[in-house]
């Protein structure tokens, strides 16, 4: 293979190990579990292992070396899986048609980005907000459409912030918006995106993300939470507040990667609050963070405002709190609130 591109795949996988062992070595115990979901510490470690046996092919110039013909892999099919052993000729029909579909989704990721728009879901008062520590962030939000017709809401985080977050997250974004029109699960969006990211070379951080579907007719809302910190669920009925935590790891970390969904029915007046680490872990002059427990608290006082008006009361304190420092992360809040009930 080209001297070139082998030193092309080894600085991005250099790269990739230096935030994941950085990640592992700097985050505070309590977030990193939250990223991790179900997952451990042992499981990113494997996935360091394969980084490792990866850089060290690179070292010996076996990287993409196929195991059949002993000739090399196509850089391509390297690109979007640095693991790739097998050379094309060898593959079977159906793996060639999967590699397809793959390769296809890939050049859509690369694509320019569609516009983003506030959609307008029955009985379901919505806003949002999200500003950049920097000139460009790492955060994402979007509403999309299901296959079937129910409404899609992401919110997702890139670690870290600047090019490289926003490289990965804009990248993000089209392959949300290529694979949610064709899917009706969470779940199956998400494993495919984690699948796709997961050994390719041109993305060396991970991402934390949480995607629902809602259905206006039932109320229902459906969810797979892959290591974003848990939205804020206020039910108005019982003046109480439950997370919607993870059930899965973040995207692009784990080998195994296993994924669950969660559904609740919503009520009249209940209140969704969906946020980036932005707002949680923003500091007053005393270096304390202003919390899940007093965002808790501000929505419960709040519980009767608007959309509009909670998003503006959260910035606010968030603003007062922080004393006007500059800000330290990307932050992004979306508010919902069911302004209907069920039709009987």
């Amino acid at each position: 293979m080209d001297t070139s591109i082998l030193q092309r795949f080894q600085t991005s996988l250099i790269e990739k190990r230096h935030n994941l062992v950085e990640w592992l070595g700097q985050t505070p115990p309590a977030k990193k579990q939250i990223q991790l979901g179900s997952a451990d510490e042992q499981d990113v470690q494997a996935h360091l292992r394969v980084v490792d046996q990866a850089l060290e092919k690179i070292s010996d110039q076996t990287l993409g070396i196929c195991e059949v013909c002993h000739k090399t892999v196509d850089t391509n099919l390297l690109e979007m899986d640095y693991t790739a052993s097998v050379c094309l000729d060898h593959f079977s029909e159906l793996e060639r048609r999967q590699l397809e579909a793959e390769l296809e989704l890939s050049a859509v990721v690369q694509r320019a980005l569609l516009p983003q728009h506030m959609p307008e879901i029955p009985g379901l008062n919505l806003a949002a907000f999200s500003r950049p520590a920097n000139i460009i962030g790492g955060d994402y939000f979007d509403f999309l459409q299901f296959r079937d017709g129910a409404y899609g809401l992401i919110i997702a985080d890139a670690m870290g912030h600047g090019i490289a977050a926003s490289i990965l997250m804009s990248s993000f974004q089209t392959a949300l918006r290529t694979l949610v029109p064709e899917k009706v699960s969470p779940v199956e969006v998400l494993e495919r995106i984690n699948h796709i990211i997961l050994h390719n070379i041109n993305y060396v951080t991970f991402v934390t993300a949480f995607l629902c579907r809602f259905e206006p007719a039932t109320q229902v809302l459906t969810f797979s939470n892959a290591g974003q910190n848990p939205p804020l669920l206020y039910r108005n009925r019982e003046k109480t507040v439950r997370w919607l935590g993870p059930t899965g790891a973040a995207l692009g970390i784990i080998e195994s990667y296993s994924l669950k969904s969660e559904s609740v029915t919503l009520s009249e007046g209940d209140i969704l609050l969906f946020y980036t680490d932005g707002i949680t872990e923003a500091t007053n002059p005393q270096k304390e963070p202003f919390g899940k427990e007093r965002l808790a608290a501000l929505v419960q006082q709040n519980s009767s405002l608007s959309a509009q008006n909670l998003v503006r009361v959260v910035r606010q304190a968030v603003e007062d709190f922080s004393g006007g420092h500059p800000l330290e992360d990307d932050i992004t809040l979306i508010a919902g609130r069911l302004e209907i009930s069920p039709v009987a």
